[in-house]
């Protein structure tokens, strides 16, 4: 486990990609939240390949270079995989930032859909299902299912449990989706 003490974890940036066409082959904007306690105290904005390859170094390159780099405590995202299936090897961005990294979901996703289509229909989707593969299985929590890397299963249920205000889904997370869907498609929409 890293340093950081999860009673201590109180800046924290949480993911969520912009819609996008599912048609072609782009780039697809991503938002982070960053959060000082329960005050969103700033915005990251970057870009991935849809179903690329790039999503972990992207993370790690646009943490690392912004402004919070020095403050950031914790990396939240919201599902293993950006744009698609550009999955996120969160070990390697783990160990990238020396931070501990905490994907959240509210239900576990059907993984015999997700390896079939990585092994069928996406370019080094075999890679991506390994990668996957060694991030373990989802767990529940604090109401919500986690996958993890740096940080224990008690202590993620500590910080999703701080940091969800108004549901189960904690604040980075909710605001980056309403701010990546706001500003992707016009309007907010959906639950994160």
């Amino acid at each position: 486990m890293l340093a950081v003490m999860p009673g201590r974890i109180s800046y924290v940036v949480g993911f969520d990609d912009f819609p996008f066409e599912h048609a072609h082959r782009s780039d697809v904007f991503v938002v982070g939240a960053v959060y000082a306690g329960v005050r969103l105290d700033g915005i990251l904005r970057g870009t991935v390949r849809r179903d690329g390859a790039n999503a972990t170094s992207a993370l790690a390159d646009l943490v690392a270079r912004s402004k919070f780099a020095g403050s950031i405590q914790l990396v939240m995202l919201q599902g293993i995989a950006l744009a698609g299936f550009n999955v996120v090897d969160i070990h390697s961005l783990s160990r990238r930032l020396s931070l501990p990294v905490l994907v959240v979901t509210r239900r576990p996703p059907n993984m015999e859909t997700i390896r079939g289509t990585l092994l069928t229909h996406v370019r080094g989707g075999a890679r991506k299902w390994r990668i996957i593969g060694r991030t373990g299985p989802m767990e529940p929590v604090a109401g919500v299912w986690v996958q993890r890397a740096g940080i224990s299963l008690h202590d993620a249920g500590d910080v999703i449990s701080r940091f969800a205000i108004h549901g189960n889904i904690p604040e980075p997370l909710r605001a980056a989706h309403l701010i990546a869907s706001g500003i992707g498609s016009g309007q907010s929409r959906g639950r994160v």
